[in-house]
């Protein structure tokens, strides 16, 4: 069985009955606050339904599909010698489904939700170095520099503007932000080229977080750094143009493409469920008693009854539930968040959502334009 994560709280026990013990109608004695309440009846749910919260055939199912849809559009590029236009259209296709394995793959198997064996989830992880993304590093920023300090201002990693963007009211305002509302699309769209180009290198060997600095990489993921940039520098860009002789331009049109759709993809997922309007942007760790309440006041869903969409994003509009749980597979979500939904009622702990992603876009730019706009 699994705990619920609560990684500010102090009291984050293990509340899953015993496997030999009959699961109580009621919660049981010392169970009465929301942390504890919510945390009970989330573990209960497993144990009710006697599933396991790794990966069920619809996980494995979404894997299938991804990596045949990756696998197949290369195929194809390589035995229908495609006309400039399929050429595209089939490079466009890999894209996508890199993506869609990114999202639904990758960040999963970052989470060891994929699997109960680590060998498993570490093999599905280098989907990242798949898609040029260093998984190593990918996994330190996103736990480190996330998970752990959620809109966490100088910690958290995904509200870092950069100069570029003001995302929380603490960073300070420059005439620029006065039209980030309008360049974010723009800009987003960039944001996987950057990570493969820069990003990761920044991060190896230019570090700008104290955890980053302290931490003494293994030599092989050096090794690894390299050699999956490499390969995918190669086959992304090298192979279309020495061997199925396509135009450098054309491979590099399509490349940029394909990064755009990605990038834009990618940040929108995630910039949706912790930087709107209403969401809270703490200064201190110590702001709250407990980890739930923090993820409460600084995280919020989107179109959690829109199951293509949830099928779409790997369960990332449920992003309450995966904070609260990110070591069960997003493929469990839906009724977890059924579950989040009717005890923050309950206790009348505000539960932050959107009905659909476009609002929840929406509400993502009007804060943009707020804080480009006040002091």
């Amino acid at each position: 069985m699994f705990a619920v994560q609560t990684t500010f709280a102090e009291d984050a026990v293990d509340l899953v009955p015993p496997e030999t013990s009959a699961i109580p109608v009621a919660e049981p004695a010392g169970v009465s606050t929301f942390p504890k309440v919510l945390r009970w009846r989330l573990e209960r749910f497993f144990a009710d339904a006697d599933l396991s919260p790794k990966a069920d055939p619809t996980m494995w199912g979404k894997i299938a599909v991804g990596m045949a849809v990756l696998a197949g559009s290369w195929i194809a590029l390589y035995t229908l010698h495609p006309a400039a236009w399929a050429f595209v259209a089939l490079y466009l296709l890999g894209g996508l489904a890199q993506t869609f394995l990114l999202l639904n793959i990758a960040h999963d198997s970052n989470h060891n939700a994929i699997s109960s064996r680590p060998v498993i989830n570490k093999s599905l992880n280098y989907v990242f170095d798949l898609c040029g993304i260093s998984s190593y590093m990918w996994r330190i920023l996103h736990h480190r520099g996330h998970h752990s300090c959620i809109n966490l201002h100088g910690e958290d990693d995904a509200i870092e503007g950069r100069g570029l963007f003001r995302f929380t009211p603490h960073d300070p305002r420059t005439p620029l932000h006065r039209f980030q509302h309008i360049y974010a699309l723009f800009l987003y769209a960039l944001f996987s080229l950057e990570y493969v180009f820069v990003r990761d290198f920044q991060s190896f060997f230019l570090p700008g977080h104290d955890y980053l600095t302290r931490t003494k990489h293994p030599v092989r993921e050096y090794v690894i750094l390299f050699a999956g940039k490499a390969f995918y520098l190669t086959y992304m860009l090298v192979l279309p143009i020495v061997v199925m002789r396509e135009s450098p331009w054309l491979v590099l049109t399509a490349f940029f493409l394909v990064h755009l759709v990605v990038g834009i993809s990618v940040v929108l997922v995630f910039q949706t469920t912790h930087v709107i309007e209403d969401t809270y942007f703490p200064l201190h760790r110590s702001e709250f008693e407990n980890g739930v309440y923090h993820v409460f006041a600084t995280t919020a869903d989107y179109a959690t009854e829109n199951p293509v969409v949830g099928w779409l994003v790997g369960g990332l509009n449920h992003h309450v539930v995966h904070h609260l749980c990110p070591y069960v597979c997003h493929t469990h979500y839906a009724p977890l968040t059924r579950i989040v939904k009717q005890t923050a009622e309950e206790f009348g702990v505000p539960y932050r959502q959107h009905a659909t992603m476009t609002r929840a876009i929406w509400h993502h730019l009007l804060l943009l334009r707020q804080l480009g706009n006040e002091n």
